[in-house]
């Protein structure tokens, strides 16, 4: 059964958005706040309200908190985990060594130190009529960006925070979220142990999702977010490898479409993903990339509207959603609001092609 909206092609991004600056370094993935305290908790909140307007504006129809409460879309969660030592991290490769990145160390036995998102979760509910999407880190993803001292066996650690990550889960749910989505970038580049066991993971982080019987009385939908990575020159550099045609997707679809997960949020757009293997995800609802997030050149509607026009030859129309390819965090924050609006209006202007 399709989860998707009455409107056609509805529209959402695919997590994070730009941090206005005077919450954060402008530009970064891992940027350094601008407050402290009581002062920076306010202005994440403001931040958050801020961008929940901006979306509206822009006509989307599916809304997020934009990740304004998070320095990293990993460790936001992360730093409410106890068992996890952040004073000091460690100089790691991650992603199969595209880059290096300073992570914390797993140290002790996992355990959540309470809510981790509600305040923010909470506050977007409250404010926005839209339905409203929140992002959660995957768990292969997770645990391919901290350092293990104490599980040693990755399979079990990942089990272990799924576990932690469906706690969570289940409260966003009762909040009143519509729509969960884990990021796995991990799984196209681990295929093969994706397949095998990070599918598993997503599904135990999922488990109990959708069950109307929440105090919210809302029924919730999955989804899970694979790309080729925020617009960072090391992510550049490594898409320059991939030759011709990507077809990393191809390994993990088939896992995809025979698991519980509703959606599957995918990169296309400017991408050399052979568009064809989209229908490797028969039942599933599809988050098709249609926003550039590694180019600051702002869309078309025409050319959103191509791109779409493209999809369609591969996912049914009532599945089809237009997304962004991945975030857009360390974007200006005036290309992101134009791309955002270039989003919504390519998705009308699809609805008048394409007869929906």
């Amino acid at each position: 059964m399709s989860t998707a909206p009455t409107t056609a092609f509805p529209t959402a991004i695919a997590g994070s958005l730009p941090k206005p600056a005077w919450l954060a370094e402008t530009h970064k993935l891992w940027p350094k706040w601008q407050a402290e305290g009581t002062e920076l908790q306010q202005a994440k909140l403001d931040a958050t309200l801020l961008w929940i307007k901006l979306q509206e504006d822009a006509g989307l129809d599916i809304v997020g908190d934009g990740e304004q409460s998070r320095q990293h879309f990993v460790h936001g969660f992360l730093e409410q985990v106890e068992g996890i030592d952040f004073e000091h991290k460690v100089k790691m490769g991650i992603r199969d060594n595209r880059y290096d990145a300073m992570v914390p160390q797993v140290v002790a036995p996992l355990r959540l130190k309470g809510r981790v998102h509600a305040v923010e979760a909470q506050l977007a509910r409250a404010h926005t009529k839209k339905k409203l999407k929140f992002t959660l880190p995957g768990p292969m993803t997770i645990v391919d960006t901290v350092a293990d001292r104490f599980y040693g066996d990755k399979v079990k650690m990942a089990f272990a925070f799924a576990e932690l990550l469906n706690q969570e889960a289940l409260a966003l749910q009762a909040d009143g979220v519509d729509i969960i989505q884990f990021d796995e970038p991990a799984f196209n580049v681990y295929m093969k142990e994706a397949a095998d066991w990070g599918v598993q993971a997503l599904e135990r982080a999922a488990m109990g999702l959708g069950v109307t019987s929440a105090p919210s009385g809302r029924a919730c939908t999955t989804a899970v977010h694979i790309c080729y990575g925020y617009g960072i020159q090391a992510n550049v550099d490594w898409k320059q490898t991939l030759g011709d045609e990507w077809r990393q997707y191809e390994q993990i679809f088939p896992a995809l479409a025979k698991s519980s997960i509703q959606q599957v949020s995918l990169e296309c757009y400017h991408s050399h993903v052979p568009p064809h293997l989209m229908k490797l995800l028969e039942g599933k609802d599809v988050l098709v990339g249609v926003i550039d997030v590694a180019s600051d050149v702002i869309e078309t509607p025409e050319q959103v509207a191509d791109t779409i026009g493209t999809a369609l030859q591969f996912v049914p129309k009532n599945r089809l959603f237009a997304c962004t390819n991945c975030g857009l965090a360390p974007m200006s924050r005036e290309v992101a609001q134009a791309k955002l609006q270039a989003l919504a209006q390519g998705a009308a202007l699809a609805r008048q092609r394409y007869g929906a």
